[in-house]
C-alpha cells in the first residue's frame, strides 16, 4: 500500500508569497475566496508581474458548500502551461490550506507536477482587538499590491 501523499504543503508569508511570485513567472496565485469576497473586499493584484490571479471558490456562498470540482478547475485553469509553484490564498489563511491540502491528496500517487504554498495569513489576516480584519496582517496590511472591484 502506498504512503505517498502528494507534494508537501508549504506556508510563506504574504510578503514571501510575494517575493516568490516576483522571481518565478512560472508560479501562480489562486484566490480560493468567493466571489462575494473578490467583489466586496477586493483582491490581490499581480498585473505588475503582468499576471492574473486564478480566482477559483473553494466553497460557495451561502451555503459555504465545498467546490467539488475545486482540483479539475483549477487544472482547466492552467490550460496548456503547467506552474512550478501553486500558491493558494483566502481570507485568513484557513480555506486556502485545506485547498492545498485537496489538490495534494488528489495528485497523491501521480507523477510530482509543482510545488504548493499556502499563503499564511491570508487576504485580511487575522482579527484585531476592534474584531476588524485588514490592518493586523495578511496580504493587504502588508503593503502587497491589491484592488477593490
Amino acid at each position: 500500500m502506498s504512503t505517498d501523499t502528494g507534494p508537501a504543503v508549504q506556508e510563506l508569508l504574504p510578503t514571501q508569497a510575494w517575493g516568490l511570485l516576483e522571481s518565478n513567472p512560472n508560479a501562480v496565485l489562486i484566490d480560493v475566496r468567493t466571489k462575494a469576497e473578490w467583489s466586496f473586499v477586493g483582491k490581490p493584484d499581480l498585473s505588475t508581474l503582468n499576471r492574473s490571479v486564478l480566482e477559483i471558490e473553494w466553497s460557495r456562498y451561502p451555503d459555504m458548500s465545498v467546490n467539488p470540482r475545486f482540483v479539475e478547475e483549477m487544472i482547466e485553469a492552467f490550460e496548456d502551461s503547467t506552474p512550478t509553484q501553486v500558491l493558494f490564498i483566502c481570507r485568513s489563511g484557513a480555506r486556502s490550506m485545506s485547498a492545498a491540502r485537496a489538490v495534494q491528496e488528489s495528485l497523491a500517487g501521480e507523477m510530482h507536477r509543482f510545488d504548493l504554498f499556502n499563503v499564511a495569513e491570508g487576504f485580511e489576516g487575522d482579527l484585531d482587538s476592534k474584531k476588524h480584519r485588514g490592518g493586523l496582517n495578511g496580504w493587504k496590511a502588508h503593503g502587497l499590491p491589491w484592488r477593490q472591484s
